[in-house]
């Protein structure tokens, strides 16, 4: 009887202490990358940016997102305040266009830009090509939180990306992101990224997990106050999403410029 209570104790130890394989940290890796893309629908979704400038106060936009990942497609229309509404972001053919009402214009823009100067990048509301756009330099298993993780080093691959390397914490029974912090080449830490919780959004196929909310802390941006330095942070908040096909001309210039006179 002793023995096989140290014999189930070991086991219990050892399964404690186990390190997650390469193998299964790759598959929780493309997980966690196909839990951002929505490949079988297009998805349209409310979204609220939040965005905080130490002693200079809060500033809020909303804004419609639409999403046709099967083609690298997405459109933002920004429907307030009041002084912003109209604007709006495209891609497609792998181009981010922004267009501005007031000037009639389009110009161009790419991942890396600031989304409407908060700390969120354009980027931020596309899919995150985890597996495809970069590869794994490093992965061990962590706690965060409650939660049990693999905290990944990714490498960039492809030149069409925001940061050379990230950071991100994966949970391992779900394969959902739950933390990122982005670097710059020189190693130097520029955002981190939370996300708390996510909804269940079913569309009668397919269960999809979408964040409730994304904290965003810029490590670049910031202002001194009372003798601590306090940075600028955004917060995006998604509501009413769902997945069906909307009309191809969403993804188009006219469709900006004719929601941006109504």
């Amino acid at each position: 009887m002793k023995r096989i209570i140290l014999i189930a104790l070991f086991c219990s130890v050892s399964s404690l202490f186990a390190q997650t394989s390469r193998q299964e940290a790759e598959r929780i890796l493309i997980q966690a990358e196909e839990s951002t893309c929505f490949y079988e629908t297009d998805m349209k979704g409310d979204y609220q940016i939040v965005h905080d400038k130490p002693g200079e106060g809060r500033n809020v936009l909303s804004a419609i997102l639409y999403r046709r990942d099967a083609q690298k497609k997405w459109t933002i229309l920004i429907t307030g305040p009041e002084k912003d509404k109209g604007k709006g972001y495209l891609q497609f053919d792998s181009n981010i266009w922004f267009y501005d009402p007031a000037d009639k214009r389009f110009t161009f823009s790419s991942v890396r830009d600031k989304f409407q100067n908060t700390n969120a990048n354009t980027s931020d509301f596309a899919p995150q090509l985890y597996v495809q756009d970069y590869s794994i330099e490093s992965f061990e298993d962590v706690k965060l939180g409650k939660f049990n993780c693999i905290l990944y080093t990714l490498q960039a691959t492809s030149k069409n990306v925001a940061y050379p390397e990230i950071k991100i914490w994966v949970s391992k029974d779900d394969g959902l992101m739950r933390k990122r912090e982005d670097y710059s080449l020189s190693k130097k830490r520029l955002r981190t990224i939370a996300v708390p919780s996510y909804q269940k959004i079913f569309n009668g196929k397919k269960e999809y997990s979408i964040p409730v909310n994304m904290m965003i802390q810029d490590h670049l941006r910031g202002k001194k106050i009372n003798d601590k330095v306090e940075y600028e942070k955004t917060v995006i908040s998604i509501s009413n999403v769902v997945f069906y096909k909307v009309d191809d001309m969403v993804y188009t210039k006219p469709y900006l410029e004719m929601m941006s006179v109504k």
